[in-house]
């Protein structure tokens, strides 16, 4: 999903509570790695990596100033012969410590062994943060462990709320973390041009391999 497309959605739910959810949370990511300099990890489920959200972050790291934004992936299953940079397996959530923030994307049951990893990380210090798009009772124990959460609740057929899907809030997420970046070093006019390049070479790169 590139600016226009989220530019355009946001338009859509313009007076809906999602703009200031996903704001919200994208402010608290990006105070955890501004403020705390220590990196992110990114992780998901056995049956659900966030590769989307784990390109996208890197995306916005680059252009916002922000390079603590940029995640490193942690893996359930890591095949053989893969980049160093995918090769990182569940082991690395054990070793987390004060000054790490782990992002946890969840589309599914987390799974006592994720649970066990991301617990083991809240207490070597690491701010845990979850995106959960889990039914409310499969994702209760990883809220419960989260310094701070945004719940993508499943459709409901009496609810008033506007329903998007987890992939959807994932767009929202990380464009907004990369909104109050460092500015650029030349000042506003600077800034603007550079934004604008990035919005036409969105608009006209091809769509982006797998990450």
């Amino acid at each position: 999903m590139d600016a226009v497309r989220v530019a355009l959605l946001r338009e859509v739910l313009a007076g809906t509570e999602w703009l200031q959810d996903t704001r919200r949370f994208a402010g608290a990511l990006r105070a955890s790695v501004a403020r705390r300099h220590g990196g992110l990890l990114l992780v998901g489920t056995e049956g659900y990596e966030p590769w989307h959200l784990a390109a996208h972050l890197d995306d916005e790291a680059a252009w916002s100033g922000l390079p603590e934004l940029s995640p490193t992936l942690v893996r359930h299953r890591v095949p053989p012969g893969v980049p160093a940079h995918l090769s990182v397996g569940l082991g690395r959530l054990e070793a987390a410590r004060r000054g790490e923030t782990l992002l946890v994307v969840t589309a599914d049951e987390p799974g006592d062994g994720l649970l066990e990893r991301v617990h083991d990380a809240r207490r070597g210090g690491a701010t845990v943060l979850s995106l959960d798009g889990a039914p409310a009772e499969a994702g209760s124990e990883l809220r419960a462990l989260a310094h701070d959460q945004l719940t993508v609740p499943p459709p409901a057929p009496c609810s008033t709320r506007t329903e998007l899907d987890l992939d959807t809030v994932q767009h929202l997420v990380s464009a907004a973390a990369g909104e109050n970046g460092l500015p650029a070093p030349r000042g506003g006019r600077r800034r603007f041009r550079d934004r604008l390049a990035r919005l036409a070479d969105q608009l006209t790169a091809p769509p982006p391999p797998r990450w």
